[in-house]
């Protein structure tokens, strides 16, 4: 007995956008199961942008207070996320060269 499983996508359904931070809800907070989500920005905060998910908004007071920055060349570069350090990790150069 053979049982395959099929998955059918309709028009209702959104195709889900891949990121290193593994979100895909219009509101990264709400996806992160209450966690604080340091893509937001808050009014009279310090941001800049994540080099690897280039746009993407970080709050560097936050960002930094857990841990998510790399020190290049004399530069401090915040990230989104989790993931985006390791991938900055492979390649400095390049994802530094994206903040120029």
């Amino acid at each position: 007995m053979s049982l395959r499983r099929e998955t059918t996508r309709t028009s209702e359904t959104p195709e889900a956008t891949s990121s290193c931070c593994s979100t895909s809800a219009a509101t990264p907070a709400v996806a992160a199961n209450g966690r604080e989500n340091l893509m937001a920005s808050s009014a009279g905060a310090e941001t800049t942008t994540c080099p690897v998910m280039v746009g993407s908004p970080v709050n560097k007071a936050h960002a930094e207070s857990v841990g998510l920055f790399r020190d290049h060349e004399g530069e401090r570069y915040y990230f989104c996320c989790a993931g985006c350090g390791p991938a900055f990790d492979s390649d400095p150069a390049k994802y530094a060269a994206n903040m120029a």
